[in-house]
């Protein structure tokens, strides 16, 4: 089955040990040098219905991917994902 990006980022991101919902899918990580993917990136909760800022995002690395399925990507993390600060999108 061939996807898109696009069609990714209507996927939930699940952890299956803890059952906690990471989100949806918002940016992704490629390596240009050997032409990989990296990790996928869901962005962190809204703080306060979103008016106060959101938390740092989740940063998952591909290797930690157990399964793409139709409407959810499941993931497998020995330790709580890592987590960077949000970019800002501003020009």
């Amino acid at each position: 089955m061939i996807q898109t990006f696009s069609d990714l980022r209507y996927k939930e991101v699940i952890d299956i040990h803890t059952g906690f919902r990471l989100g949806y899918i918002c940016d992704a990580e490629f390596d240009d040098q050997k032409g990989q993917l990296c990790s996928l990136i869901t962005p962190g909760r809204g703080k306060f219905f979103g008016l106060l800022g959101r938390e740092d995002d989740f940063v998952l690395p591909w290797s930690c991917i157990v399964r793409v399925g139709s409407d959810i990507i499941l993931v497998e993390s020995p330790q709580p994902p890592r987590r960077r600060k949000p970019r800002n999108k501003w020009f």
